[in-house]
């Protein structure tokens, strides 16, 4: 009984460990954003202009 619970236990710590890894790693990552294309997004608006007249 007590090997099933110290196994437990160790199982419980490495799944407790690798969450905090992967965690701290995703907060690290450097998260960029694409700039919109100008001719694209003005050409959105006047096709949004033209739809509402």
């Amino acid at each position: 009984m007590t090997t099933v619970f110290i196994i437990s236990i160790i199982i419980v710590l490495v799944v407790l460990v690798l969450s905090v890894l992967t965690t701290s790693k995703a907060y690290q990552f450097k998260h960029t954003i694409d700039s919109i294309d100008e001719s694209q997004h003005k050409e959105h608006d006047n096709r949004k202009k033209r739809e509402d007249v």
